[in-house]
């Protein structure tokens, strides 16, 4: 690859600066801090003139099909974390609180004191008692009505929490896997010491492995001398997710025209579904025997608000790319 003339000069430019500090200095360790330093300035250039170059935009263009693939379910599972059920603490308003005590007396654990809607203020008691039953103390104090409504609600969340899961490894495995093909077209140097450069240069965005849209729901108590604090939190997980559900059907009494139908959406009723359908969509007939990276999702045939019920015979496989075609349709 040709070098282009400015970037000859800076290289140049460099050397000269590089030889006046070795002189300078005249110190094995200012000899081994110029060396450093030149080869850390001349690798930028090196891969700046790489990432420039017709060569590499050669290569971003073979696979600009599979990069918009991966960004779009990229998207799809983004979508997907924002599921919501509307369950929250009871609003009492704002208010500020200040501590006019001396330093010796500060109420240092009043600092601790969190005001959300995802967070409700007890007692003692009660934070404790909701550390030993979670669930029943996060349906008295959040609201939660032991319903059929409220079943289905955390069912959706559940469902899409599950894809969303699966979707963020599946679309790294399939990314990956995308890059490690180039490796014979990409410059070791490069795809050794700039890998994460080398894969926004490609054109792939992040991709967000972290589980930080699960809601957290806490029991919070400080002390009225503000010297002790204690609190529970309930991270409403997959796994979590699916425990709850068992527990609020556990509660209801469904109409008899749904009795012995409904079947609860759960992680395993999710990965049975699938099993049945030989992990092929419904629609469009890809397979993960095919995709080896594809994502399943599980689709009611007949959505839950045209009056359809979560029973195996009204559930499907869908590929998430007919099962956002079909959800927009429906909107």
């Amino acid at each position: 690859m040709k070098m282009p003339p400015v970037l000859f000069g800076i290289l140049a430019f460099i050397v000269l600066i590089m030889k006046d500090t070795i002189v300078a200095m005249a110190q094995p360790v200012g000899i081994l801090i110029a060396v450093i330093f030149g080869v850390l300035v001349l690798y930028q250039v090196y891969s700046f003139s790489y990432f420039s170059g017709e060569k590499f935009k050669k290569l971003k263009k073979s696979i600009e099909e599979y990069t918009k693939n991966c960004n779009e379910l990229n998207h799809h599972i983004q979508e997907l974390k924002n599921a919501y059920v509307d369950v929250t603490s009871q609003d009492y308003g704002h208010s500020t609180l200040q501590d006019g005590s001396n330093y010796n007396f500060k109420r240092t654990e009043w600092n601790k004191s969190i005001k959300n809607n995802y967070v409700h203020n007890c007692s003692l008691s009660v934070c404790k008692n909701a550390n030993d039953q979670p669930f029943k103390y996060l349906c008295k104090y959040f609201d939660i009505k032991a319903n059929e409504e409220a079943l289905s609600n955390f069912e959706a969340v559940l469902n899409d929490f599950a894809a969303a899961e699966q979707g963020k490894l599946l679309v790294k495995a399939e990314r990956d896997l995308i890059i490690t093909n180039l490796k014979t077209s990409i410059p070791s140097l490069i795809f050794s010491f700039s890998k994460k450069r080398l894969i926004k240069e490609l054109g792939f965005e992040e991709i967000d492995l972290s589980d930080l849209y699960f809601p957290i729901y806490t029991f919070q108590y400080v002390s009225a001398g503000g010297n002790s604090s204690s609190k529970c939190d309930i991270k409403m997980d997959v796994n979590n997710l699916d425990r709850f559900i068992d527990y609020l059907s556990s509660l209801i009494k469904f109409r008899n025209s749904v009795a012995g139908q409904r079947a609860l959406m759960t992680s395993r009723l999710r990965e049975s579904i699938k099993e049945r359908d030989n992990h092929t969509c419904r629609t469009c007939g890809i397979s993960a025997h095919n995709e080896k990276h594809l994502l399943l999702e599980i689709d009611h045939i007949i959505p839950l608000s045209k009056g359809g019920i979560t029973s195996e015979n009204n559930l499907q496989t869908l590929c998430w790319k007919c099962n956002r075609s079909k959800g927009s349709k429906l909107v």
